[in-house]
């Protein structure tokens, strides 16, 4: 991908050549300045997650997720209206386990601390897969889906908002992405990728190059979304 590489705010904008947008921070078509306008952040908790243990050096990182959407936003010199978080509740047997009631416990808190913080969370579901003897994999399942379904639904029950921020990584999110790129609404990726193996942070260039421009996550959005 040939891209035009702009470093603002000690961060790395990425924008394609092949983009319209003459400007890194358009307005919208009546000329109105990007700092009157609100947008929607929408969090894959599947990526951000992971993310955050990779720079915790394999220790997830304790952030206030609504301070980090306020900060990326303002980073875009945008206001943060609504925040969309999207996740997946631990697997629970039949017979739940005393450790399963545990990080569901866990769970439950965490999702009722966003919800109280004003964002809107939505819940997939855990699938075990069981591996070999006494060796199980968990997948997140539904999620994609969801966050799918309410992109599309922005135009329809949010038609004032004309630029989201999408967190995530994941290339099935392209078909949306374009379709609302062709209704006039800007999606600004914030993702992260390496070149290293095993870290399930790879690179999509396939979404890379749907998105209206992409900037890639620091380990100083982290800290300075600091829980209090």
């Amino acid at each position: 991908m040939n891209e035009n590489q702009d470093k603002t705010e000690n961060r790395n904008v990425y924008k394609s050549q092949s983009s319209n947008n003459i400007s890194m921070h358009p307005g919208d078509p009546q000329g109105s300045p990007d700092d009157c306008l609100p947008c929607f952040v929408f969090i894959d908790d599947g990526f951000l997650a992971k993310l955050s243990k990779y720079f915790g050096n394999g220790k997830y990182l304790r952030f206030d997720r609504v301070l980090f959407s306020n900060n990326l936003a303002k980073k875009e010199n945008l206001k943060c209206g609504r925040i969309f978080y999207y996740l997946a509740p631990p697997f629970q047997s039949d017979k739940p386990s005393n450790e399963e009631r545990i990080r569901k416990d866990r769970h439950d808190n965490f999702v009722r601390s966003l919800r109280d913080k004003g964002a809107i969370v939505r819940e997939g579901r855990c699938q075990k897969i069981k591996i070999s003897e006494n060796n199980f994999k968990y997948c997140q399942k539904a999620v994609d889906s969801l966050i799918i379904i309410d992109l599309m639904s922005i135009p329809i029950d949010y038609p004032n908002i004309r630029k989201i921020i999408l967190i995530a990584s994941d290339s099935d999110f392209v078909p949306a992405v374009e379709k609302l790129k062709q209704r006039g609404i800007e999606i600004i990726l914030y993702t992260y990728y390496v070149k290293k193996r095993n870290t399930g942070l790879s690179r999509s260039n396939y979404l890379l190059k749907a998105v209206s421009r992409y900037s890639k996550i620091t380990k100083q959005d982290f800290d300075d979304a600091p829980l209090t």
